[in-house]
């Protein structure tokens, strides 16, 4: 199966409920956001940039659990930052399960190695298939390391891989693409995660952060060239997806096949930014995880106080080129396609 039976039964009768019940709009995933500070400064990073005065502030284990009841979505991505420099993150992760909700812990794999023993102790005191790794490659290990601008990091994180799928964890890996991906790397990077089992490989264009527009790749460790763009237009991503799904059939992309869809430019969707809402030091972030006009106070107030009506490409010039999974993902699982969608998701989820 794409994803374990607990989480895969689990969504759909949460989602099955919530539509009978005739609500709106609900959560799928709660982005939680603990803390900013990271150990790595990335080319296409916003977080640094955006939070550059909060960077030293954690939320506290109260009000991340505050949060999660809150919002009460069933999958939690743990995310930031880097969720390991998490200084209560052990308890955070043993009060979540104790909720029977699901876990997507987010990494960058940098000291993934060292901390898989102390998720482990966690995770066996529950259903074992509610804790996922989700750990962030942007490429092979020459683009990776140029990309977070540090030598050894993919290496650092393949390392974290491999121990935790030899300690039992699903594993799965979160690829941003740029300008400069192409389908060759593509292909190389999946060969080494396939090698490592991991369990599934999410591919999403990068969002167009203006806060970097100005911060250059560097070309090589040790060079400060920039390239002419840092991130792809709706085009140039519409023609690398259909690359993608030409490809690399053989892989195990977790893009759901209406959303693989949407990247080549062959189904319409409307950014369903409300179903993954984030949650960080500031507050509830609207309208989305990736664009911060306002923090609000609670998650009802994020519900009822944003525009959700002008949000997405054909309303807001900065989402001109935003294709990405945390507003058009959920959109495709929402999608109203009748019994040949149904069937057609069965099939995919369970190849």
């Amino acid at each position: 199966m794409r994803f374990p039976f607990s989480l895969t039964m689990a969504m759909s009768r949460y989602i099955f409920l919530k539509t009978i019940s005739g609500q709106k709009r609900f959560p799928l995933v709660l982005m939680l956001e603990p803390l900013h500070a990271c150990n790595l400064r990335c080319s296409g990073c916003g977080r640094i940039r955006e939070y550059v005065d909060s960077m030293n502030k954690q939320m506290t284990l109260a009000e991340c659990l505050d949060s999660v009841r809150e919002c009460n979505a069933p999958i939690v991505s743990i995310c930031g930052g880097e969720p390991l420099l998490y200084r209560e993150l052990p308890q955070l992760v043993d009060a979540i399960l104790k909720q029977k909700k699901h876990i997507y812990l987010c990494t960058n794999g940098v000291i993934l190695e060292e901390y898989v023993d102390t998720l482990q102790k966690i995770r066996n005191k529950y259903l074992k298939q509610r804790l996922f790794l989700n750990v962030h490659l942007d490429g092979p290990e020459e683009i990776h390391d140029r990309i977070v601008e540090r030598s050894g990091v993919f290496q650092k994180a393949i390392n974290g891989i491999k121990r935790a799928k030899e300690a039992g964890f699903p594993v799965y890996t979160n690829t941003t693409l740029y300008h400069g991906t192409n389908i060759d790397s593509l292909l190389s990077l999946a060969d080494t995660l396939l090698s490592c089992h991991v369990d599934g490989l999410m591919i999403s264009p990068a969002f167009h952060y203006s806060s970097v527009d100005t911060i250059p790749i560097k070309d090589s460790l040790n060079s400060t060239q920039s390239e002419p763009e840092l991130f792809l237009n709706r085009e140039e991503i519409n023609k690398i997806f259909r690359e993608i799904r030409s490809q690399m059939q053989k892989y195990p992309l977790t893009a759901t096949p209406d959303f693989l869809d949407f990247l080549c430019g062959e189904l319409s969707l409307t950014c369903a930014a409300w179903a993954n809402p984030t949650r960080n030091i500031r507050g509830w972030r609207s309208p989305c995880y990736l664009i911060a006009d306002h923090h609000y106070a609670t998650y009802q107030e994020l519900l009822k106080k944003t525009d959700w009506e002008h949000i997405g490409p054909e309303h807001d010039v900065r989402c001109q080129n935003c294709l990405t999974h945390c507003g058009f993902e959920p959109a495709s699982v929402l999608h109203r396609g009748g019994l040949r969608k149904l069937l057609r998701l069965i099939r995919w989820e369970m190849s």
